[in-house]
């Protein structure tokens, strides 16, 4: 029985792990965001937000303080890539919230001596309302 809810809890039907509400406040008490550009219209955090549908990804992010949880899949070093761009703008702040998975290129190509900070989260995030933590640890990164 337990190995089945092992399981279950490492795998994800899903690449889109919503911002636990209070996590998020506390952050933007310290950055005061102002875009969202991978969001829902239901789990957007700033007023200004992009879904997949306005793809955040070609748009311009310049002179903004971003709030960017993009989806945990297969198109997250695209993310990362766009985050570090976007954050050399003049007047741009990018903050993200990703699985820290310090192995990866993306991590070494765009964060690692790079970004202004990591933050290593202690325990695991509670993402879309879930009481059990996400199978992964997670990282703020501020660039």
């Amino acid at each position: 029985m337990n190995r089945i809810r092992i399981s279950a809890c490492l795998s994800s039907k899903s690449v889109e792990w919503a911002t636990p509400r209070e996590f998020f406040n506390k952050l933007d008490e310290e950055f005061h965001f102002d875009l969202d550009p991978c969001s829902t219209h239901e789990n957007a955090k700033c007023e200004k937000h992009y879904t997949i549908e306005e793809d955040g990804l070609s748009q311009d992010w310049g002179g903004h303080r971003v709030f960017c949880n993009p989806p945990y899949g297969r198109e997250i070093p695209k993310w990362v890539r766009k985050c570090y761009y976007e954050s050399r703008k003049p007047n741009t702040i990018v903050v993200m919230l990703i699985p820290a998975r310090t192995d990866t290129s993306y991590f070494h190509d765009y964060i690692y001596g790079k970004a202004k900070e990591i933050r290593f989260i202690r325990g695991r995030l509670h993402f879309n309302d879930s009481k059990e933590g996400a199978p992964f640890p997670s990282m703020v990164v501020v660039f």
